[in-house]
């Protein structure tokens, strides 16, 4: 029994054209669409702006009711047993607040309370999980007071604080410093190796998604047009980027990107283009043969974010 089943899942909205007693018009932000979450897996959840993902999780966590399809959970009807499925799941993310006026402890404890988190295990985890993410002295401050990063270290401890089976999480790591966002990746790695939680996760850092996520969905104009793991997705680019140094043969090395009509920069000796990893040993050979010296040469190969960025791209 998969933790989450999505199946033909849609959401339409209606809104009326001006004036008031216009035409309605009809937007579909998810179309039909389907997956698995499995247990212990954390899924990469990527689109454009505007391809679905938050539509998606809003259905996901009942704040929006699809206009078609199902979502279950353990097996379990969402639509049914809501009440139920939500206490084991939770959701965090770098775009919500808690509310102001409490103090850090005090959102904490009654986030525990609303998930019927006992003492004294409520207390002790809380304490654990802000010593872990450095803010423990924190624990007394306003959450008005704090910065975007210590409000994001808040809601991630907050969806952690029941144990969840499933944890969605909205780009936890947004407003982190890079050393904090590199703990807060691994400690949600651990989560799932050690207790086994199912984890869908959006970003915009294609590098973290590479590192985090087992398998990637990627949306578009909502509709999912691809289901693999990172390395997969990567590699169905082909295109890498060769850099190189050149000491002597520039106008050579432009006539010969030119002729196979690649795509080149050139910033003073500083010249790299895109090729398919199976071309680069031939034009290296023959861009030697045509008199291009070069000092150094690095190969960066294809990324997510270079598929991330195809697939952006395509039909503007």
């Amino acid at each position: 029994m998969n933790p989450l089943e999505v199946k033909n899942l849609s959401k339409t909205f209606k809104s009326r054209t001006f004036p008031v007693f216009g035409k309605l018009q009809e937007f579909t932000a998810v179309n039909n669409i389907s997956f698995t979450l499995h247990k212990g897996e954390i899924l990469g959840f990527l689109g454009p702006n505007g391809a679905g993902k938050t539509t998606t999780i809003q259905m996901l966590l009942g704040v929006l009711n699809p206009t078609e399809g199902q979502i279950s959970y353990f097996g379990k009807s969402f639509s049914k047993h809501r009440s139920e499925i939500l206490k084991k799941v939770t959701f965090a993310s770098s775009y919500i607040k808690l509310p102001s006026k409490l103090k850090v402890w005090e959102n904490l404890d009654v986030a525990g309370r609303l998930y019927s988190v006992p003492e004294p295990q409520r207390s002790k985890k809380i304490e654990s999980l802000l010593k872990f993410f450095d803010i423990w002295h924190l624990k007394d401050k306003l959450n008005g007071g704090l910065s975007a990063g210590q409000i994001t270290r808040v809601m991630i401890i907050k969806a952690l604080l029941p144990d969840p089976e499933i944890i969605l999480l909205d780009e936890p790591t947004a407003s982190l410093d890079p050393d904090i966002a590199q703990e807060v990746r691994e400690f949600i790695v651990k989560q799932k190796k050690e207790f086994g939680i199912s984890i869908l996760f959006t970003s915009h850092n294609m590098d973290e998604v590479t590192q985090v996520c087992d398998r990637v969905l990627v949306l578009k104009e909502g509709k999912i047009i691809a289901d693999d793991t990172p390395l997969a997705l990567a590699k169905s680019i082909s295109k890498a980027h060769v850099h190189l140094k050149i000491s002597s043969g520039l106008e050579n090395a432009i006539k010969f990107v030119q002729k196979e009509c690649l795509t080149y920069k050139q910033i003073g000796f500083e010249f790299s283009f895109e090729i398919d990893e199976s071309d680069i040993a031939s034009a290296l050979i023959a861009l030697a043969n045509s008199g291009v010296v070069y000092t150094s040469v690095s190969i960066d190969k294809p990324s997510l974010e270079d598929y991330f960025l195809s697939v952006s791209k395509k039909n503007k």
